[in-house]
């Protein structure tokens, strides 16, 4: 039966183009999710007994498979159940990719294979089929690892240089799984556009390690130039300054001067325009080093004075800040609940999940269309526009190929 709530939106600049989603987790479905959101029919293929993304952070005690992050970045998405390990949904898998414009797995090249999802098998059925896979190291003496997003930020230098100098510490934030689907993404829609000229899809490949190492590359190439051998330094910049989360008297907030005009700012804000003078606050790479003398002093201006005070001094002086928010604060915010950022979603029978809008725009481009697909909520509809009758999907169904 089709789920009248999850559908693709009707518009869109990749409107008629068909994404089938093997993803798992976040990098794969969440590269489906970005083409959604400009227009493309995105279908989510998942095991008989639903994936393992789809229950983490459960939003209700009796919807285990309604997991916080599987409701954002299943959207859009029509629902399909299918296990591609037995010859008919292996044949189902191949019928598919017929009627697809791209593919997206981020599954170790093993399972790929396995399911017939590998560029050779995908390109031998469809050989106009962009092709996306995201694994953890890419090629390379550790591409058979399996792996996750922390992987990359530890091994990238993220971690080491994020907490204070004896403790690394990676982000909450999943920022190299969501980064890689942004690319993989971008990947995809320029494998479109160079397939209006040849005519043949592309294998667009990523991998976590490769985008955590691109966010970190300006590190990477000052250790090998200068060998500086840097430690974490927690919230604090070591190139520039002041760059750190402070403390006010109801709050926290950060504070990020880069250049030598904002700090001059930020210097007679705080009372102390012979800063700009001082030999060692006069430029971002001194500020940096001397961060431990001019952090204190900082923190002393804005500890006796409310969050909103210091902030809207440094506004009307166009000094770069803003407060840290918890995720209620963040939801609550003035911006955010004023801009088109978030939306109120469902997922069954929870109303108000917010939803984050797609974070491209275009002027001329619709708000989300639906939620995430219950599980296999389009399984009947899809086999049927395949061709197969009511008996046929009935039998696999009792078979447990869908």
């Amino acid at each position: 039966m089709s789920s009248p709530d999850a559908r693709p939106p009707a518009t869109g600049p990749l409107h008629g183009v068909r994404v089938l989603d093997f993803g798992r987790y976040i990098a794969g479905p969440f590269c489906a999710a970005l083409l959604g959101d400009v227009g493309a029919e995105v279908i989510r293929i998942e095991r008989i007994d639903g994936g393992a993304d789809r229950g983490i952070t459960p939003l209700g005690p009796d919807d285990g498979d309604a997991g916080a992050m599987f409701v954002q970045i299943a959207r859009n998405k029509r629902g399909m159940t299918l296990n591609p390990m037995k010859p008919r949904g292996r044949t189902i898998t191949g019928q598919l990719i017929a009627t697809a414009d791209v593919v997206v797995a981020n599954l170790p090249q093993m399972a790929l294979q396995a399911m017939g999802l590998d560029a050779a098998s995908v390109h031998a059925i469809n050989p106009e089929v962009v092709l996306a896979t995201t694994d953890t190291f890419g090629p390379g003496a550790w591409s058979d690892r399996l792996g996750f997003d922390g992987l990359g930020q530890v091994m990238s230098g993220a971690a080491h240089l994020s907490g204070p100098p004896d403790v690394p510490a990676k982000t909450y934030a999943l920022w190299v799984d969501h980064l890689t689907g942004a690319l993989s993404a971008f990947g995809v829609v320029t494998a479109l556009l160079d397939r209006l000229s040849t005519g043949r899809g592309e294998h667009v490949q990523t991998a976590l390690l490769h985008s955590a190492l691109t966010v970190m590359s300006g590190s990477l190439a000052e250790q090998a130039i200068h060998q500086p051998n840097r430690v974490g330094t927690h919230n604090r910049s070591q190139t520039a300054g002041p760059a750190d989360i402070v403390q006010t008297s109801d709050g926290w907030i950060i504070i990020q001067c880069v250049g030598d005009r904002l700090f001059d700012r930020l210097a007679g804000v705080v009372g102390h325009p012979e800063w700009s003078t001082d030999p060692r606050f006069g430029s971002d790479l001194a500020r940096g080093e001397h961060r431990d003398e001019l952090i204190p002093m900082i923190q002393a201006w804005c500890r006796p004075q409310t969050t909103d005070a210091v902030l809207e001094q440094f506004r009307e002086a166009g000094v770069p800040s803003g407060p840290v928010l918890s995720p209620q604060q963040a939801l609550d915010h003035e911006h955010v609940r004023s801009s088109p950022m978030i939306e109120p979603g469902r997922y069954g029978h929870i109303t108000g999940i917010p939803l984050v809008t797609a974070p491209v725009r275009f002027g001329t481009q619709e708000p989300i269309a639906g939620p995430a697909p219950t599980l296999g909520a389009d399984t009947d509809a899809l086999l049927t526009e395949l061709g197969y009758s009511a008996s046929a999907i009935a039998e696999l169904r009792r078979d447990r190929v869908v």
